[in-house]
């Protein structure tokens, strides 16, 4: 595995792909990992109906699993994604990982975890250039289910240079 594993969690991977920005992960990180309890959420959300990215399929997405449950966050509220994601996190100290659940952060924020999310991965694409707005995709994001306040997204429109 590279040195810095991109850790991708369910709800990034969802939003990105339903607004047409999923291959913003790639350009900004190559490949990136989702564990195996993502893509059992994704296939949950697929048999619901909803337009899911085939992750298996993608070359630049590798599936992983977690090597040792003993390090899965035992968190009630913290969904399997999450804690997958997380324990891939503890396993390989230098990851960087992709969650928008805020419980999922302030449990990473507990391990010293690096962490962004759908928004500060389109804050990065923009100062890359792969983005000509970031406004734009936030109002699809909405539109799409993304719940998102009015104060964060001025953030980010500013942090964007919007």
């Amino acid at each position: 595995m590279p040195k810095q594993l991109i850790i991708v969690n369910t709800s990034p991977l969802l939003y990105l792909h339903q607004v047409g920005c999923l291959e913003l992960l790639q350009k900004l990180y190559q490949n990136i990992y989702v564990p195996n309890a993502v893509q059992e959420e994704l296939n949950v959300g697929k048999n619901q109906g909803i337009d899911i990215p085939k992750i298996d399929e993608i070359a630049w997405i590798k599936i992983c699993s977690v090597s040792s449950v003993a390090v899965l966050p035992t968190v009630i509220d913290l969904g399997k994604g999450e804690a997958e994601v997380i324990a891939l996190g503890i396993e390989n100290n230098n990851s960087l990982l992709v969650i928008d659940d805020q419980l999922a952060r302030r449990i990473a924020d507990l391990y010293n975890l690096k962490y962004t999310g759908t928004l500060g991965v389109l804050i990065k694409a923009k100062q890359a250039g792969y983005l000509k707005s970031i406004a734009t995709v936030i109002r699809e994001l909405r539109n799409q289910g993304m719940w998102l306040t009015d104060q964060i997204v001025n953030k980010v429109i500013k942090l964007a240079g919007e």
